[in-house]
């Protein structure tokens, strides 16, 4: 009989750090856009926790609220330089978003155009905002 341990991370674990090593691992022609977007997001929610955890990917979290308070995260995928917030930051800004691929809860910024970081401010702020008003 063989006994296997459970190695997978709990949604729970939120450990700060990981973001610079996660930009570095990136295309060099990128880490710059990504480290804009990690500016905006600090800009906005200066005393968040950062960490990587969700997806493999940098997030941004207060404690206290739902999803272990995870509010933005972002990521490269070629082409795209991602910003990942809650679905409801995005609905309060469809018009904004127009010229974007969006999904539910991820815009894409073409990697080679500048990163609209006032853009990417006021949804990082509708994220944090939709995440308190859920929590009442």
């Amino acid at each position: 009989m063989s006994i296997v341990k459970n190695t997978k991370k709990k949604s729970s674990d939120i450990k700060p750090g990981g973001i610079g090593e996660y930009i570095a691992g990136c295309p060099e022609q990128v880490q710059g856009k990504l480290a804009d977007m990690r500016a905006a997001i600090q800009a906005v929610a200066p005393d968040a926790i950062e960490t990587v955890s969700y997806f493999n990917i940098p997030g941004y979290s207060y404690h206290g609220y739902d999803y272990n308070g995870m509010f933005a995260w972002f990521s490269f995928k070629a082409p795209f330089v991602r910003l990942h917030v809650r679905p409801q930051a995005l609905v309060d800004h469809k018009k904004e978003l127009g010229g974007y691929t969006a999904t539910k809860a991820v815009v894409s910024f073409p990697a080679e155009r500048p990163i609209p970081k006032a853009l990417v401010k006021r949804l990082v702020k509708a994220s944090v905002r939709s995440m308190k008003e859920m929590a009442g």
